[in-house]
């Protein structure tokens, strides 16, 4: 995935219905929040892509599978200065899933720098 692809304009993305836990403190116990703009995945239905800041020059992106996904909670949409919107969520991931943690950069040969 190239930086081009950051930001998007904001789209309405439904993950899933979640429903609130019934105890926010103890899903501090047993998950870990991931905050960022949630994007389709390219070629899985199955897991989502988390731009943590997607303004940002410095893009890297996490991915995760949506089961591992218990809870969202919508975030402050971020604003550019042309306008455009980019909608925030914070997401709650089991403890022991697999994510992916992607930075993209240029190959290049750093010996003559």
């Amino acid at each position: 995935m190239s930086s081009e692809n950051f930001p998007r304009k904001a789209e309405k993305f439904e993950i899933q219905a979640y429903k609130k836990p019934k105890d926010l403190i103890n899903i501090k116990k047993t998950h870990i929040s991931y905050s960022g703009s949630p994007q389709k995945h390219q070629y899985d239905p199955d897991k989502i892509i988390l731009v943590p800041d997607p303004y940002s020059s410095d893009a890297f992106y996490y991915e995760f599978k949506i089961e591992d996904i218990s809870y969202v909670e919508e975030l402050p949409s971020l604003v550019s200065m042309e306008g455009e919107t980019v909608t925030m969520s914070r997401i709650w991931i089991k403890k022991m899933s697999v994510g992916i943690k992607s930075f993209p950069f240029i190959v290049e040969d750093t010996t003559r720098l």
